[in-house]
């Protein structure tokens, strides 16, 4: 899954701003790097959505700036999942190398939203064959958000496409506080 199939739809409905970084090997520096822009931005609202560890700042992000928050595949627990992965491993989408940290968990842990405030604020998409996380998990932590729970597919979501209409109502619906 890629941004590339958001990205062309919302510059189609010419209302929104994108900004996809490439995220850093440091939880806090990715955080950082994304808080520096959001602050920096003139955006009258705001949508933070994120894939899989993306999924997890974007809890973080949400609860921080009080917005929308679209989670695909979300790591509702991302220091339990990676603590077992420090040292040298690759990117998941890439054969790029990443050095991931022990102090990355830290890091993790600092960041981690215990439970969402707001779930009115939130969609999730979770795909039951997601083989490296646990979808049961996420629909328990997004518990009362909008979820768009699919059989089978992987924890890249294969058909995401299919599935963007969902998130783009989701995502021009006002919030109901």
């Amino acid at each position: 899954m890629t941004g590339n199939a958001i990205k062309a739809l919302l510059t189609d409905l010419h209302a929104y701003e994108w900004y996809c970084p490439q995220l850093l090997a440091s939880p806090k520096e990715s955080i950082a790097m994304v808080e520096n822009y959001i602050d920096a931005s003139n955006a009258e609202s705001l949508v933070i959505m994120g894939s899989s560890l993306g999924g997890f700042y974007a809890n973080y992000l949400t609860e921080k700036y009080q917005c929308k928050g679209v989670a695909l595949n979300p790591a509702v627990r991302a220091a339990r999942e990676l603590a077992p992965h420090v040292g040298l491993m690759t990117w998941y989408d890439s054969n790029l190398p990443l050095d991931f940290r022990s102090e990355y968990v830290d890091e993790l842990k600092a960041l981690q939203v215990e439970a969402i405030t707001n779930p009115t604020r939130y969609f999730l998409m979770a795909a039951k064959g997601d083989e490296l996380l646990d979808w049961k998990e996420m629909a328990e932590f997004y518990d009362s958000a909008q979820q768009l729970v699919l059989e089978g597919s992987d924890h890249g979501i294969s058909g995401y496409a299919d599935h963007l209409p969902a998130v783009i109502e989701f995502i021009q619906a006002s919030i109901i506080s």
